[in-house]
Order: structure tokens, then C-alpha cells, then sequence
């Protein structure tokens, strides 16, 4: 099987006053169709710019991410937005939400973007969270929704267009343990259901066993990278 998501020969560095400071070092990984990978690492350990550099959101210093045969590095700034809407979810670990929106109105961001009819829009946006266990919550703003709410909404948003891939970054770092546990629930079923691929990035191992497949990230580098699918599926 071809992977959805190719990296090859990843170096990221960032300058800093007069230091260059490496924060990616030479990463290889493929990600594919419908596999639920998991990232775990600590704080500093490169997992938040890779899942950026993944999702087209930066540019790598050196090496490539193909995207379902698409090099990022060849598409330009102009045409990036449009392709990660075509392409890409992302779920935020602090939820992204604008205040003064309501829920639903969160939720159907991408569809305005893409054009959609407010009607089609509405119908859509009230599907999902309805399945997300809000229902009866679609015209509350951010301010009147709890952490695990806001994140449904969040990733409501992610969902909302049928993106091929979803990006995650720390996704439950701010709810408590019940929340968590409900939140990955709802992600990975629907992600399953609808046969999309996730990467999800993490400090907690609990979380990432979430995951059909964990890689650990140490100072900037993958370890274990492809090996686990291998031993998986034997």
C-alpha cells in the first residue's frame, strides 16, 4: 500500500538572534490510508513542528512531505490554503474557536470558504454536532461551552468537509481524565467510520495507545519509525 503521507530526509532549523538551533533532524515516515498514528514525545521534542510542517502550515529547511503525491514544497503560499482545505482537518490543543460565533457557525468555517450555500451549510453543521452530542448546544458561543464541548466543536470543524487527513495537536492537553477519554472515543470512531487517516500528537502514553501505530520523537528525531506497522501486521 502506497502511503498518504510521505516524509523523506526532514531537517528543520530555526535562527535565533545568531544561533541556527536544529528542532528536526533527518525524519523518515511514511503514514498511510486510514492508519491512526500516534506521535509521542515531551515537551520540546520537535512533535508540534512536525505535525506544522506536515500540515503545510511551515516549510521545512531541507527534505520533502508528499501528500498524496503532491510535494508541499511545489505548491505555492497562494495555492497552500486551498489545498490543506482540500486535503486537511486540524484539531488544536486550546480549540482555535472564534468568540463571537456559535457553535455552529464554528463547526461550518470551511464550508464558507469553500462556497457552500448557508442552507447546505446549516444541514451539515447540524448533523455532525448532533452526532457529537450537540444538539442542543448549536447556538451557544464559545464562552457558554466547556472545554470538552469546545473541543467537539473544534473537532466538528476538522471533520466538516471530509478532509483525507486529520492533524491533532495534543487535542486533550486541557480536559480532564473523563473528558479525555470521551474525546478520543468520539475522534477515533469517526475518523474510523469515515476512513480518513489521523495523526495525532501527544506527551501521554495513554493517549497515544490510542493509535494503530506509536512513534516516539526524542530530541528531533523519530524512533521506530516504520518498524511498528511491520511488527503490527505480523
Amino acid at each position: 500500500m502506497e502511503p498518504i503521507i510521505k516524509v523523506e530526509n526532514l531537517i528543520k532549523k530555526y535562527r535565533v538572534g545568531s544561533q541556527v538551533v536544529p528542532v528536526l533532524n533527518d525524519i523518515n515516515l511514511n503514514i498511510y490510508p486510514g492508519e491512526i498514528l500516534t506521535i509521542l514525545g515531551t515537551s520540546g521534542s520537535g512533535k508540534t513542528t512536525f505535525l506544522n510542517l506536515a500540515a503545510g502550515l511551515e516549510r521545512p529547511t531541507r527534505g520533502r512531505i508528499i501528500i498524496e503525491g503532491h510535494n508541499l514544497n511545489k505548491i505555492s503560499e497562494k495555492n497552500m490554503a486551498a489545498f490543506r482545505r482540500k486535503y486537511i482537518g486540524f484539531v488544536f490543543q486550546l480549540y482555535n474557536l472564534l468568540p463571537s460565533l456559535t457553535a455552529l457557525e464554528n463547526a461550518v468555517l470551511p464550508l464558507v470558504f469553500e462556497g457552500v450555500p448557508p442552507r447546505e451549510r446549516e444541514k451539515r453543521g447540524r448533523e455532525l454536532l448532533t452526532q457529537m452530542g450537540l444538539g442542543n448546544r448549536l447556538r451557544h458561543k464559545p464562552g457558554e461551552l466547556s472545554g470538552g464541548q469546545r473541543q467537539r466543536v473544534s473537532i466538528a470543524r476538522a471533520l466538516i468537509n471530509n478532509p483525507r487527513i486529520i492533524f491533532a495537536d495534543e487535542p486533550t492537553g486541557n480536559l480532564d481524565s473523563k473528558t479525555t477519554e470521551e474525546i478520543l472515543e468520539l475522534l477515533t470512531t469517526t475518523i474510523r467510520e469515515k476512513g480518513q487517516t489521523l495523526l495525532m500528537v501527544t506527551h501521554d502514553t495513554e493517549v497515544a495507545a490510542y493509535g494503530d501505530r506509536i512513534v516516539e520523537m526524542v530530541d528531533g528525531r523519530i524512533l521506530n519509525g516504520n518498524s511498528f506497522r511491520e511488527e503490527k501486521n505480523k
